[in-house]
């Protein structure tokens, strides 16, 4: 149990009725998750607003309410407290009711386009081998030391995140190195934070269903490096066209990493991850690692050992020298990288590409990501990938629309994924490379909005045998 005026700490407050001293027993987003004394952060939003939900879980038990905009009434015994922006409000809160975990931590995000889970995992194992204890918070999962917790979303809503913080702090973890997406920067997930240093991987062509333009996306992800504090540091890809402008107004100490130019990282390292955009993730390892006051010699030594992330070109390879690939590339930036490295391996044998785009996201990738299966590939076959609310016919009749008018004799459009997988398998030959590209780490398929387990690399051994 906590008491109000604590919780409240460093909050603008416009308005306060009731007891500041009241006692808070949780804080909640959720009207479902209202217990006796919880405060209620009532979100605005344009889809769901939270204020509509004040008298329910006042009735459900809450004594204190956070909020923008004032109620009909006012309840006697229930205190109120208004403010400007309650997605502001709500991370400071949380921080503040989970006594401030990321103060007692080094707190590292990573933010780009592609590579993101790869870099915070690879931090994880890396400082998990240097024998520290540290958590990880991600698309693919969330770690406290070695204990794993399935991952919702990228980046979770500020409450969540604090929970996990502070059962890192309770677990011993002095680092934790977290996945920041730019939505979460937006809604402002991420307020209330401490961290100690941020890594710029890449920006490419992604999420413009959410941020309208590229200029936003851009603006979004520098948002996270305006918020990083004097002390700490921030490290950019500048091989990136984008990277310089991620560190232009940030307070924190800068560096940079390129293979192509001068940069404050430029180290030659060895790794079993394949393809050159593992390598930037690689080499943003290592950089953090080193400002983090870990010892050079020692952090190269463990480099070489780091597995690759799964559905992050997860490999196999066949009886029948057939090399089967997963990726979890599902932006025309990230498709090509892997389809370029997948070139580079594949001798004299044939690629085969199965591509599919998300329904409910980005439309404007479609067209692209098709016409780079088409250049980059021998076959290609277009195929759903988690269609949710969409018609998967429509979604493949955008994707073929970028390789109209092109002769269509090394194209197949099979809208079944399992189908899909199978006529790969049936078409390759020895020395063939077959690249599953989209869902990568993913263990379902969403279609209507219903989940059904689908893993790519599970089709791929059956269908290889």
């Amino acid at each position: 149990m906590k008491i109000l005026s604590d919780v409240l700490n460093d909050i603008v407050i416009l308005h306060t009725r009731g007891n500041v001293e009241a006692p808070v027993s949780s804080v909640s987003l959720d009207s479902r998750t209202i217990v006796q004394h919880s405060l209620f952060v009532a979100l605005s939003g344009n889809v769901v607003d939270g204020h509509i939900f004040i008298d329910e879980v006042i009735k459900k038990g809450a004594t204190t309410i956070v909020y923008e905009n004032d109620p009909k009434e006012f309840v006697h015994g229930v205190n109120y407290i208004k403010v400007a922006d309650t997605h502001d409000a709500v991370g400071i809160i949380a921080s503040n009711f989970y006594d401030n975990p990321s103060q007692k931590m080094k707190l590292v995000g990573v933010t780009g386009t592609n590579g993101k889970t790869t870099t915070a995992t690879l931090l994880h194992q890396l400082f998990r081998d240097l024998g520290h204890k540290a958590g990880m918070i991600g698309t693919v999962v969330n770690k406290v030391n070695d204990k794993s917790y399935e991952a919702s979303r990228t980046t979770p809503d500020p409450i969540t995140l604090n929970e996990l913080l502070a059962e890192m702090v309770d677990d011993g973890c002095g680092y934790c190195f977290m996945e920041v997406s730019s939505h979460s920067v937006c809604e402002k997930r991420i307020s209330g934070l401490r961290f100690v240093g941020g890594i710029f991987t890449n920006l490419t062509l992604d999420h413009l269903d959410y941020h309208k333009t590229i200029e936003n996306y851009c603006d979004a992800k520098k948002g996270f490096f305006d918020i990083l504090p004097a002390t700490g540091f921030a490290i950019a890809n500048i091989d990136d066209e984008r990277g310089l402008y991620m560190l232009s107004t940030t307070k924190a100490k800068t560096y940079t990493l390129s293979l192509k130019k001068e940069a404050d990282f430029t180290e030659r390292l060895s790794s079993k991850l394949i393809g050159e955009f593992n390598i930037y993730n690689i080499l943003g390892v290592y950089a953090a690692a080193v400002l983090l006051g870990e010892d050079k010699e020692k952090v190269k030594d463990i480099i070489k050992t780091l597995e690759p992330v799964p559905g992050r070109f997860q490999y196999i390879k066949s009886e029948t020298d057939v090399t089967g690939i997963v990726d979890y590339a599902h932006s025309p930036d990230a498709l090509e990288n892997v389809l370029r490295t997948t070139n580079e391996m594949k001798g004299t044998g044939k690629i085969i590409s199965i591509v599919g785009c998300g329904g409910d996201r980005d439309r404007s990738k479609r067209p692209i990501m098709a016409k780079l299966g088409y250049d980059m590939s021998d076959i290609l076959i277009l195929t759903s990938d988690n269609p949710r609310t969409e018609k998967p016919e429509n979604i493949l009749e955008e994707m073929r629309k970028g390789i109209e008018g092109l002769p269509e004799d090394k194209v197949y459009i099979i809208e079944d994924r399992h189908e899909a997988i199978e006529k790969a398998c049936f078409l390759a030959t020895p020395g063939d490379f077959i690249l599953i590209a989209g869902k990568g780490h993913e263990t379902y398929q969403e279609v209507n909005g219903v989940k059904t387990h689908f893993d790519d690399m599970e089709e791929l051994k059956k269908n290889l045998k």
